[in-house]
């Protein structure tokens, strides 16, 4: 890959990128193609952290539409993300890199509960550092989460990797044929104007720590690495 741009980066994958074209579930497919970018990542110098939905087995926010109480809901989301975790670990792992799964909400006999200064010494020695089980707390994303552990491990970037959307657009392409993408926007546009970036909280913490974002297609060919790279992939949304 090209020279790095960034030393320690946050990525964000959402669990419907792990569906890659399917309905449900996790494509292997995609998780070699993770894999093997980040081995390519790491292998340049940086370090990096991830941060994983579950959006692909369960999605708390249609579970309460049909009666479950949300924190039931969210807290079984939680469980979706370890899932996630443990299948982008074994994947991580076949690529040769050392790989550390950290939750939120204690579950030892399968991962590192969360410790700051821990996460950000596997960082240091080289290790992919996965973060799963959101924030452990309901009525908060894993867009929050994202937002809050980059900002917490001192990233210089949020990556939120897509499942085909190469970038923020004023309304949806996937709808709107004269759709128009940014490459370039401020947090309080993205916030004023309600784009498709990031939930609300997560934007705001964000905007308040000065942490740039970067909304990229994880399809695309390289996506990572020209993402890491400082190449003109997606969006970027900063001051």
């Amino acid at each position: 890959m090209d020279e790095p741009r960034y030393k320690r980066v946050l990525l964000k994958v959402s669990g419907e990128a792990l569906m890659g074209e399917g309905k449900y579930g996790i494509d292997t497919g995609v998780l070699k193609g993770i894999s093997e970018q980040l081995n390519q990542i790491v292998g340049a110098g940086v370090e990096v952290a991830i941060v994983v939905g579950g959006g692909n087995i369960w999605r708390g926010s249609v579970a309460e539409s049909q009666g479950m109480d949300r924190s039931t809901a969210d807290y079984a989301g939680m469980l979706a993300t370890v899932i996630n975790a443990l299948a982008l670990q074994d994947a991580l792992e076949k690529q040769g890199l050392i790989t550390r799964t950290q939750t939120a909400i204690s579950m030892q006999s399968l991962a590192e509960h969360y410790i700051r200064r821990r996460a950000i010494r596997h960082l240091e020695k080289g290790r992919v550092v996965i973060f799963a089980a959101g924030t452990g707390n309901p009525y908060m994303t894993t867009d929050t989460a994202a937002a809050l552990r980059a900002v917490d491990i001192d990233a210089e970037i949020l990556l939120m990797a897509k499942n085909n959307v190469d970038g923020v657009y004023d309304s949806d392409p996937r709808t709107n044929k004269d759709a128009r993408k940014f490459d370039r926007l401020n947090y309080l546009d993205a916030l004023n104007k309600r784009l498709d970036v990031m939930d609300s909280t997560a934007l705001t913490l964000c905007m308040d720590n000065h942490l740039p974002v970067l909304v990229f297609n994880l399809q695309a060919p390289q996506s990572i690495e020209k993402a890491v790279a400082g190449e003109n992939v997606g969006t970027l949304v900063s001051s």
